[in-house]
Order: C-alpha cells, then structure tokens, then sequence
C-alpha cells in the first residue's frame, strides 16, 4: 500500500518565471509609443468653417506616413510579445 502511494507523484508545479521579459516590455512600450504617434500624425486637418473645404487633410501625412507608422506600431507590438530571450 506505501509502494503505491509512492510512486503518485505531486503535480509538477507551474514555471515561476515570467513569459515576458523586460526586454519585452519595453518593446511593447517602443511599440505603444509608434501606434500614439501614428495617431497623433493622423489627426487634424478640418476646416474652421463647414462651407470651405480644407484639402490640408489630404497631404501625405495623413494619408500615407501615418498609417505606416500604425501598421509599424501593431508589428513591433507582436514581435515583442512572440520574442523568447533567455
């Protein structure tokens, strides 16, 4: 009967360590901070008044630079949660 109980085993404990380290977390940070800043860049360029038409929303900006940065943003944000350092 000690034999048996013997040879149950304890379940193995979970891995105290942390899944991300801080290089993680500061990629993700890196990462936030070019999302924001996409944003930021993609703000702005209305008109004051609604009978005038600002074509100043329509500049490369805007429309391109952007929305680059965002997608950028979002890839670093994914690198840094897939990344494993020792």
């Amino acid at each position: 009967m000690k034999n048996e109980q013997k040879n149950v085993q304890d379940p193995v404990p979970e891995n105290p360590r942390m899944p991300l380290t801080r290089r993680n977390y500061v990629l993700l940070a890196i990462g936030f901070a070019v999302v924001l800043l996409g944003f930021v860049l993609m703000a702005g360029g209305g008109s004051d008044s609604p009978d005038e038409f600002n074509y100043a929303m329509f500049s490369w900006r805007r429309i391109t630079l952007a929305p680059i940065l965002v997608i950028g943003g979002f890839v670093i944000e994914i690198y840094a949660i897939m990344r494993r350092y020792k």
